[in-house]
């Protein structure tokens, strides 16, 4: 072989290499791969300016911003979303949802309801596992939350630069669109991010290659020498100290503890169960900020003894400060959907287009079959829990098992055709979360009261109608069999799974029935330390120092028609406001 060939195939040789490490540098996330690590290579013992507990939809986008100015440490209970396609493939949603091992990046809970649902363990928190629609909250809401709207707008803007996108429109997608236009759900306004009634198709998450983009590649902002995220890192505890304040009056000064607790460290464990602590330095404006989810946050400030006084005696915590409304105002969007057989092919899609309607419900729609493996019916699949063939306490593992052997029995056409849903705005219903144990990895308990107010059951019903006109509409037609009506859908046995109303003795059911016997969850539960309650309008929570709740479980109603779009630009939002703050001290 002479010099001039062995030449070539040395620089073919590099240029592949090169190429393969390109490749897996954007497969594990590029830049964001670089800045992760396991914890268990972290030191006993740190010290960050800012220590964020909860790698997630907010905690990123926080975590990102924060470290143009400061030293942070991210704690992610979980793993990385990159390089998992499970995570990342469109083709493939629901497999992470369906998967129940201790390292899957979704770990299942079933509510006090009786209803399945989850809640996310790998960095970028929710954004890794959800459905992918992107729209922003309402000029309304953002007045009444008091936020500023100028800096929400570019905060929005600033998520959006990395992780939305307009989705391509196909067929079903398209006569749900026109379906809702043509029942009167108006004004028709096009592709928009915006929170305004009427039909709109909405962003998403995927991009046009059907690839996920998540709350971690927000990352991609970070000052990589002032960020440190640990992965499997499980925080169980908040530490704090007490200042000591003088106080005197005519006759002599004294020195005596102030009431006010402090948060100054927290401690976790990593992978292998070895403890670890970390601290903040010295300094005014450092703090610790829980952003682990309206689940995590609350349990964790019970596990760290802020909670109502006689639950957290009762397990044997000590009481830090007695706060009754830690865990309550809990509550999740309840989601009715039909199942709609086609007599064509269908798409694969996940929401797209979405009705906001007057009377407080929101319609959506999802295509096709196979996201998860064969015989699947995509984000409406029991496999993953979305299961309403029984009303919610009857709804087993053998139950579900059942359900889904069924479904591997049926003939390729039972999954041709797609879901519509409704879901409800708010909800008016509350409920409450409590530990079940010490251990932060286990779930707590958790109760949403679906229904429990009537104006959610009656809007639930309002939205039932609204997909029955849609399915009979001359927009639908082409994805209906004329002899199926609304009844009939609700009723159907032979071909699948679902829709099926679980048997009463009498022979017709109420839709007001149906809406509390077939309810699911659209994961978009909140609350748990809301606003004026456990945190104040700069979330910081009320009766400490140096601590903040940011995320989900501090709203008193869920933003839009999906919350994930304003909890990545809440976290940008308050990060931008803390470093506004810290720049002001830094110049005194």
């Amino acid at each position: 072989m002479d010099f001039l060939e062995c030449w070539r195939l040395s620089f073919v040789a590099a240029i592949l290499f090169f190429h393969q490490f390109c490749s897996s540098e954007r497969e594990a996330g590029g830049l964001n791969y670089r800045l992760m690590q396991s914890a268990t290579s972290a030191p006993a013992v740190s010290y960050y300016d800012y220590i964020i507990v909860g790698g997630g939809t907010a905690g990123c986008p926080l975590a990102a911003t924060l470290s143009k100015n400061a030293s942070v440490l991210v704690l992610e209970r979980g793993g990385s979303p990159y390089g998992n396609p499970n995570i990342t493939d469109l083709a493939l949603f629901g497999a992470a949802l369906s998967d129940l091992s201790p390292s899957s990046p979704s770990q299942r809970f079933i509510s006090e309801d009786g209803v399945i649902n989850a809640r996310a363990r790998v960095l970028g928190g929710g954004s890794c596992l959800n459905a992918g629609f992107y729209t922003r909250a309402s000029t309304d809401y953002v007045r009444e939350v008091g936020w500023d709207e100028r800096l929400v707008n570019e905060s929005y803007q600033w998520v959006e630069k990395v992780v939305a996108f307009e989705p391509p429109m196909r067929q079903w997608q398209s006569a749900v669109r026109d379906g809702l236009v043509e029942v009167g759900v108006l004004p028709y306004n096009g592709f928009t991010y915006d929170h305004i009634y009427g039909t709109k198709i909405g962003g998403t998450i995927f991009d046009q290659n059907g690839q996920r983009h998540t709350a971690a590649d927000l990352l991609e902002y970070a000052t990589p020498t002032g960020l440190t995220v640990l992965l499997h890192a499980s925080v169980h505890k908040v530490l704090f100290t007490r200042r000591r304040t003088k106080s005197s009056n005519s006759q002599q000064e004294t020195e005596k503890s102030s009431t006010r607790p402090r948060a100054h460290g927290v401690t976790f464990r990593d992978a292998s169960g070895r403890k670890h602590k970390a601290y903040l330095k010295n300094g005014p404006k450092n703090e610790i900020i829980i952003s682990a989810g309206a689940l995590g946050s609350p349990q964790l400030l019970m596990l760290s003894g802020v909670g109502p006084r006689d639950h957290l005696k009762a397990h044997n915590i000590t009481v830090v400060l007695d706060q009754p409304f830690v865990g309550q105002g809990m509550s999740d969007n309840p989601m009715n959907a039909i199942f709609i057989p086609s007599p064509v092919p269908v798409e694969v899609s996940l929401i797209q287009v979405v009705g906001i309607t007057h009377f407080g419900g929101y319609i959506e729609a999802a295509s096709g079959e196979n996201f998860a493996g064969p015989r699947d019916y995509g984000m409406l699949s029991p496999k993953i829990g979305q299961f309403s063939k029984l009303p919610p306490k009857q709804r087993t593992p053998k139950a579900i098992a059942e359900a889904i052997d069924y479904m591997n029995k049926l003939d390729d056409a039972a999954f041709r055709g797609g879901f519509i849903l409704e879901k409800i705005m708010g909800p008016i219903s509350r409920g409450h979360l409590e530990l079940r144990t010490r251990n932060p990895k286990d779930n707590p308990s958790v109760t949403f009261n679906y229904f429990k107010e009537n104006q959610d059951i009656e809007r639930c019903v309002k939205g039932i109608e609204t997909i029955e006109k849609i399915i009979e509409s001359k927009s639908f037609a082409n994805y209906r069999y004329d002899f199926m009506s609304l009844p009939t859908l609700l009723n159907m046995s032979a071909s699948a799974p679902v829709n099926l109303l679980p048997k009463h003795s009498n022979t017709s059911v109420s839709l007001e029935q149906f809406c509390r016997d077939t309810v699911m969850t659209i994961w978009h539960y909140h609350g748990g330390c809301q606003v004026g309650q456990v945190v104040d309008q700069d979330y910081k929570v009320i009766g400490f120092d140096a601590l903040r709740v940011i995320d989900g479980s501090t709203f008193n109603n869920s933003p839009g028609t999906n919350p994930q779009a304003t909890v990545m630009m809440l976290g940008r939002y308050m990060g931008v406001k803390m470093l506004s703050e810290r720049l002001a001290t830094d110049r005194s």
